[in-house]
């Protein structure tokens, strides 16, 4: 093993395609957008090179500031919600006192498998104004309270975003399930003889031996929300007005709506941007080396 490790042409030649494929895949079409973002360009003809000024446009747009914080306000909720009921869902099934523990595995996974057409289809019909299962509830509570949910410029992101935390929070239920499961017994036996309540000792040992696994899910959850897209384009269409654009949906309008291909892709490049500063931070924040137990 030491002389294949000391052999750096071996090394290159292993790691040469992957390099390779990743440089095709991702790299050279960042790069690409970031070129094009430069450009005044209708994506078929030769475009003009504008240097900054889409840039520049992009920071006077209020659709750009609407779409940044709708991003935001989209990852917050997802994030929270994804990870805390999973986290709750996951270590209450490696409890052994959980019945038809397979059983909720495989329900709570279901949403994940599903289209995202199906699903939007389906939570526009809970969410009808006229007969959907959400008011509905309110009836069976005694409740006079209506809303029509995906009408009002405020609702409307919070229930589109439900929709998202809803399908993919059994993603992060599988995660952290596998990290719950990662954790060695004889910690959680120790705490125990100690005379660690169940609580506490999730709370002191098991989650923080699970950071990596957190780390991965909030990357995970945090940047599917700043690129978010499907939901609003199935169920909105970035509306009412633009209380649910975010900057994938600004990107498409710009690009495939307006013939603004240019300036769609400053909008892609700003979205790259954020994204990648998400990732620096939550690694930062989740560094091994500030985790205590």
């Amino acid at each position: 093993m030491k002389k294949f490790l000391g052999n750096k042409t071996a090394i290159a030649l292993f790691t040469l395609p992957a390099l390779l494929v990743y440089t095709i895949m991702v790299f050279y079409p960042i790069m690409q957008t970031f070129f094009r973002s430069l450009y005044e360009w209708d994506g078929l003809t030769a475009g003009t090179f504008i240097g900054l000024d889409n840039y520049k446009n992009l920071f006077t747009d209020s659709v750009f500031f609407t779409s940044v914080y709708n991003g935001l306000i989209f990852a917050g909720i997802i994030t929270v919600t994804q990870i805390g009921i999973a986290s709750i869902l996951a270590f209450a099934i490696a409890d052994g006192a959980v019945r038809g523990r397979r059983l909720l595995r495989i329900s709570y996974f279901i949403p994940v498998v599903l289209s995202v057409t199906v699903v939007c289809q389906l939570w526009l019909s809970i969410y009808n104004g006229q007969y959907g299962l959400m008011n509905k509830l309110f009836e069976m509570l005694g409740m006079s309270y209506r809303q029509d949910w995906l009408s009002g410029s405020k609702s409307a992101i919070i229930a589109v975003a439900f929709v998202n935390a809803w399908q993919y929070m059994g993603y992060h239920f599988a995660l952290l399930l596998a990290g719950v499961r990662s954790v060695p017994e004889q910690y959680m036996e120790a705490a125990r003889i100690d005379g660690a309540t169940k609580l506490q000792a999730i709370r002191k040992i098991m989650i923080p031996m699970m950071a990596e696994t957190y780390k991965f899910c909030l990357v995970f959850a945090v940047t599917g929300g700043l690129n978010a897209f499907a939901n609003m384009y199935i169920m909105t269409g970035g509306g009412p007005g633009t209380s649910t654009y975010t900057l994938t949906y600004l990107m498409y309008r710009s690009a495939f709506r307006v013939g603004e291909f240019g300036y769609g892709s400053a909008a892609a490049a700003m979205l790259v941007i954020e994204c990648l500063l998400a990732t620096l931070i939550i690694n930062r924040l989740v560094a091994r080396e500030r985790i205590t137990y």
